[in-house]
């Protein structure tokens, strides 16, 4: 079936092009009957306006691109809930990406982006992301890029963030002033900043309250999964049997960890208290519940489009713009898997 075109609505309407055009973006200078008429057929003939010719009128595609190190992750997703909600209002779609927590990944897909002509990118770095240098072409093409999460200080784009070092502090802190003495850290790969930043967050809370730190109580994991909580529970007890608290990257790991800690009869908190990070759902109804940091997703996702939707706008405008970085509140929530 041959598309409708305006021209075969002005054919079967005995009209003009210009005067159908005109009709569906209601000029005063066409009469009401008109109108009426082109919109009637229009109705009938399930037009439908070809975007990609309004894409070269008004330079813009109404779309955004979104990469993210993967989807299933409660954070992610709740990430891109917000950023959704946002871009529906301004009438824009947004082609979500997954990196796998990938480089070469990554860079293919920034590349696809481009080529699909993205009026802006909203993007988490993947783990194994060490260069930049795929961001810094963005940059140097003008394209709006955002950062969040997952970000690189030396990008010069702006960035929504929480202060993860102060979190981190936070929660180890809270099992200090709870009576822990021996504090282990699940923490994630080397390279994300935000793995970096808790690690640290984590180190000076012990330092603040002259505990000595201890680099075999610090256990690198590479996936951030499930299995690996399972799995590093049980290394820990065997090397560390008097550890009595852990601070956890992030829930889904904190999870793994309660669950094996459960099945080898180590009791928490009674014996060994964990805070997490990230504040997912699973983490209130896992028994004992899950002492955590809350992470703001939501929120990230929607100031994350909104400082791309008026970077496009300004962009487009030819009017300078001005980089910013936002940083969100986060909250320790209060649990089961400490003591109180």
């Amino acid at each position: 079936m041959e598309p409708v075109t305006l021209k075969v609505i002005a054919e079967k309407l005995g009209l003009s092009i210009s005067t159908v055009s005109k009709a569906l973006k209601d000029y005063p200078d066409v009469s009401k009957k008109t109108k009426r008429l082109v919109k009637e057929t229009v109705e009938l003939l399930h037009y439908k306006p070809n975007a990609f010719a309004v894409n070269l009128r008004t330079k813009e595609s109404k779309t955004i691109g979104l990469i993210i190190p993967e989807v299933v992750h409660h954070f992610f997703s709740s990430v891109i809930k917000g950023i959704i909600a946002k871009a529906e209002k301004k009438g824009y779609l947004v082609i979500i990406l997954q990196s796998n927590e990938s480089y070469e990944l990554e860079k293919k897909q920034l590349d696809l982006l481009v080529s699909k002509r993205v009026d802006g990118i909203l993007i988490s770095l993947a783990n194994g992301t060490g260069e930049f240098k795929h961001l810094n072409d963005l940059i140097t093409q003008e394209l709006p890029l955002v950062m969040f999460d997952k970000i690189a200080k030396i990008i010069n784009c702006s960035k929504v963030i929480i202060d993860d070092r102060k979190a981190a502090y936070t929660a180890t802190k809270y099992l200090i002033d709870s009576g822990c003495k021996r504090i282990a850290h699940f923490r994630g790969p080397l390279l994300p900043q935000n793995s970096i930043d808790r690690f640290l967050g984590y180190k000076k809370a012990l330092t603040d309250h002259n505990i000595i730190y201890d680099s075999s109580l610090v256990y690198i994991l590479k996936d951030m999964s499930y299995d690996e909580g399972v799995h590093f529970a049980g290394q820990l007890i065997k090397d560390h049997n008097d550890v009595d608290g852990i601070f956890i990257n992030t829930d889904l790991v904190a999870i793994g960890a309660i669950t094996e800690f459960n099945r080898i009869g180590v009791k928490v908190p009674e014996d060994i208290s964990i805070v997490g990070f990230s504040n997912w759902f699973m983490s209130s109804v896992i028994s004992p519940s899950l002492t955590t940091i809350n992470q703001p997703g939501y929120d990230m996702g929607q100031e994350a489009f909104k400082i791309l939707y008026k970077e496009i706008k300004k962009r487009k405008q030819n009017l300078p713009v001005k980089f910013k970085t936002i940083e969100l509140e986060t909250k320790l929530i209060k649990r089961a898997s400490t003591n109180n």
